[in-house]
């Protein structure tokens, strides 16, 4: 089992929006950085637990707990001329953006990256490093454990 945190914006899906969506599962869309596709595609596995983050918004940090309840699959929006996410250079035969499946565990107090940032325990939190923008970022089991108390 792996451990990640995986930011969204809340005017896109919050952890709100996640626990009202029908089965409490959302497809992990619009990933558009290789890294963190490769992330999805080659590590992510149904079980691995997810710290649900809201970013670009007023107070950014951890406001709930999901597991990825489906494996990586070819995301959908890539095929969509319409969508903001549309890649004319993805095939069906060859795509070249994956997706998971997230499910909500549960929505927490929001751990704000100021408090998180207090914690030296917390120190080489992939999120909390100069210059890290990945949407989706692996967690060190300790870091995760620690976390968990903070909720």
């Amino acid at each position: 089992m792996r451990y990640w945190l995986m930011k969204s914006e809340p005017s896109d899906v919050s952890i709100d929006d996640l626990a009202a969506m029908p089965n409490k599962t959302v497809a992990w869309y619009g990933v558009r950085n290789y890294q963190a596709r490769n992330f999805m595609r080659d590590q992510m596995d149904a079980g691995d637990k997810v710290l649900f983050y809201h970013s670009s918004c007023d107070e950014p940090g951890i406001a709930g707990l999901a597991v990825v309840s489906k494996k990586a699959y070819p995301d959908e929006t890539q095929f969509d001329r319409k969508n903001k996410y549309f890649d004319p250079k993805a095939t069906r035969e060859n795509p070249r953006w994956m997706n998971v499946d997230v499910k909500f565990v549960k929505k927490t107090r929001l751990v704000s990256i100021k408090e998180l940032r207090e914690h030296p325990e917390l120190a080489n939190l992939r999120i909390l490093q100069k210059g890290n923008r990945l949407s989706i970022t692996p967690v060190d089991p300790k870091e995760y454990q620690f976390i968990l108390g903070l909720l």
